[in-house]
């Protein structure tokens, strides 16, 4: 006895007459319809593109810093936050101008960075918005600073807080101050520089005016 096939049952019940072997699309489906990608096929929407951004940005940049110091290197380190500060990091609310990093114990933290309290956070959830915050570096990487900076009289500032694959992150400096004839001479070099550009630009929009 021979068994009917599957194409020998569809044709038995006229399903799929008409359709070359191997088509087994239910009745009264398209083939355009049938090669449509369904929801779970990995097609990235708007809310991916918003929790990618929000993973990756920076958060606060120290303006300051870069004005009284002089840049001598930059490390990236990890940042011991609670669940509360998180949010407020999120929201953008955090002030890094009086800020500065100390190796105390063998161990590096970071002062005068001001967190304030997350909005629906309060009794034992909220924070302390001023309290010293624990940095995370590689031993050797802390070792070498913590040399530097003492016999080179350098300081520990950072230079911004950001996130990256959802993680706080800070950039830290290692800097030297700079006198007062130092900050106005960097700042008259930068007014320069400035108006050298807004020269060119004009020259260029004149250039080409006929």
């Amino acid at each position: 006895m021979v068994r009917p096939t599957l194409e020998d049952r569809g044709h038995e019940r006229g399903v799929g007459a008409g359709r070359p072997p191997g088509d087994y699309r239910p009745e009264g489906m398209s083939a355009a319809a049938a090669k449509r990608p369904t929801a779970a096929s990995g097609k990235k929407g708007a809310g991916d593109t918003d929790r990618a951004h929000d993973n990756n940005r920076l958060v606060a940049s120290n303006r300051r810093a870069r004005h009284d110091y002089e840049i001598v290197d930059t490390v990236e380190c990890g940042i011991v936050l609670q669940g509360s500060e998180v949010k407020s990091l999120r929201e953008g609310r955090i002030a890094l101008q009086d800020s500065y990093a100390r190796i105390l114990d063998g161990e590096l933290w970071l002062f005068g960075v001001h967190v304030p309290p997350y909005a629906q956070a309060n009794g034992f959830g909220a924070h302390d918005p001023d309290r010293r915050r624990k940095l995370l570096l590689h031993r050797r990487q802390l070792d070498e600073w913590m040399g530097r900076s003492q016999q080179q009289s350098l300081t520990m500032v950072p230079l911004s807080i950001y996130f990256k694959d959802g993680r706080a992150k800070v950039e830290l400096a290692l800097a030297k101050g700079r006198r007062q004839y130092d900050k106005r001479h960097a700042i008259a070099s930068r007014d320069a520089s400035r108006e050298a550009a807004r020269e060119a630009r004009a020259a260029t929009r004149g250039g080409g005016r006929h």
